[in-house]
């Protein structure tokens, strides 16, 4: 593992930081933000601190940042920092954990500078952090593949052959990644409600959420040349929260021979910071066995589980809190995100800045561990109930989905903030201008969780 001093679990910041927040001064994650009010225009990448966000561009602007020789001033989304590499992002975390250091004056003992540079995070937008190249959905908890297995496939037998020798995935819309807040309209398709008369066409009845992760692409590689397992770590340049929901009853139906599509395609939200690969390093813990013997470009030389817990909650209409529905974890993942980047571009499939390799629903052993309804409800046999009386199999329109997520340091978290979408029905769309939403992928949300 590295050696990283931003990383130093006794690390102060002179901004107060509640040992609660998921943004201490050993996460500084990446964002794209504007002030509330301020034209979209104006957008420009952030970083968080606490409950404020440090504004790179003001900071580069006032010369805080002349150690970094990359013209930060004009970036408006994150790909254009990324593709410098990890090497280049740690630099700049590590200049910029410095600037926040308690130990360190220029910012902490200069209130005009201060308010120059620093912006409370309730008072600004946030924007969808990457600009999406490509997305590609991944199907690597063995967990969960089993649970799905059993339900549909053979009891004795769930996983499919090829499962335990790589990491099965399908290549989702990049177009149809929301950021954090955005709502998710319920989408319409063909279902068939009844095996032995013809489908037809409605809303899904069997809308899902999928409390997954996605690596982040930063450096991009060439197209037809691989990238290996050694070399995969520098390609990746950070995590966010992911949630692929799912159409349970359209996914049903159109799913073979090729697999999922328009159960897939209409919706996937993203969390809003990216927590860079650096800052999770102190959580990375041993991998699961794989029990079959891999091919050697898939071999792993070290291990990739990170400890991220995850934790799935649910808000119905007209209620005034969540309620936890399941809490899970990253290090479950069979399959890791450096193998999934191996074998996605073995046959020499270039990857792009902005791509993400999403890792599929994560499941635990226990039922309070499952990553979706489908697996939680045992496909509808056994319902939530919800304190309120209520029950759910699947989400019901008016329902907010929400996934956290966090690493637990030394008397500190390094989380992702969380990640939520409400449900809305499809006839919402012709009277609160959501296409126009869609079409910005932007959201106001609370971030500090």
């Amino acid at each position: 593992m590295l050696t990283i001093k931003a990383n130093n679990p006794n690390l102060k910041s002179f901004i107060a930081v509640d040992k609660d927040c998921h943004f201490p001064i050993q996460n500084l994650p990446f964002g794209i933000f504007s002030k509330t009010g301020e034209d979209k225009s104006k957008k420009r990448i952030g970083v968080a601190i606490g409950q404020y966000i440090l504004d790179v561009k003001a900071a580069h602007n006032e010369g805080l940042l002349h150690e970094f020789n990359v013209d930060l001033a004009q970036m408006s989304a994150l790909n254009d920092l990324f593709q410098h590499g990890r090497k280049k992002v740690r630099e700049l975390r590590q200049i910029i954990s410095d600037l926040l250091n308690s130990e360190t004056a220029t910012l902490r003992d200069n209130k005009s500078l201060r308010d120059k540079v620093l912006i409370k995070q309730s008072d600004c937008t946030l924007y969808l952090p990457i600009e999406v190249k490509g997305f590609t959905d991944f199907y690597s908890s063995r967990e969960h593949a089993e649970n799905v297995g059993k339900m549909f496939r053979d009891k004795d037998n769930p996983l499919l052959p090829n499962w335990l020798h790589l990491p099965v995935a399908y290549d989702g819309r990049a177009g149809s990644v929301v950021v954090s807040g955005t709502e998710v309209v319920r989408p319409n398709g063909q279902i068939k409600p009844n095996p032995d008369e013809a489908p037809i066409f409605s809303p899904s009845k069997a809308l899902d959420v999928e409390v997954e992760m996605g690596a982040i692409i930063g450096m991009p590689s060439q197209h037809g040349q691989p990238v290996t397992i050694d070399q995969a770590p520098e390609h990746v340049i950070g995590m966010v929260l992911v949630n692929d929901w799912s159409a349970r009853d359209i996914q049903k139906w159109e799913y073979q021979p090729l697999g999922p599509f328009l159960s897939k395609n209409f919706a996937t939200s993203i969390s809003a910071w990216v927590v860079t690969l650096d800052a999770l390093e102190p959580f990375r813990v041993p991998s699961p066995k794989q029990e079959t013997e891999v091919l050697s470009y898939l071999k792993r030389k070290e291990h990739w589980a990170v400890d991220v817990e995850l934790q799935l909650s649910i808000k119905p209409a007209k209620e005034p809190n969540y309620e936890v529905i399941s809490t899970t974890n990253y290090k479950y993942m069979y399959w890791d995100m450096m193998q999934q980047l191996a074998h996605h571009s073995v046959n020499g499939c270039p990857m792009m800045t902005g791509d993400i390799l999403a890792s599929g629903t994560i499941s635990g052993k226990t039922k309070d561990s499952l990553g979706c309804f489908l697996e939680i409800t045992e496909g509808g046999k056994h319902p939530v109930v919800l304190k309120n009386g209520d029950k759910r199999v699947f989400l019901q329109d008016g329902d907010v989905a929400r996934i956290a997520g966090f690493c637990q340091g030394q008397g500190y978290k390094v989380g992702f903030g969380e990640l939520t979408g409400e449900i809305v029905p499809f006839s919402a769309t012709l009277t609160n201008n959501n296409a126009q939403r869609e079409n910005e992928h932007e959201n106001k949300q609370q971030v500090c969780f």
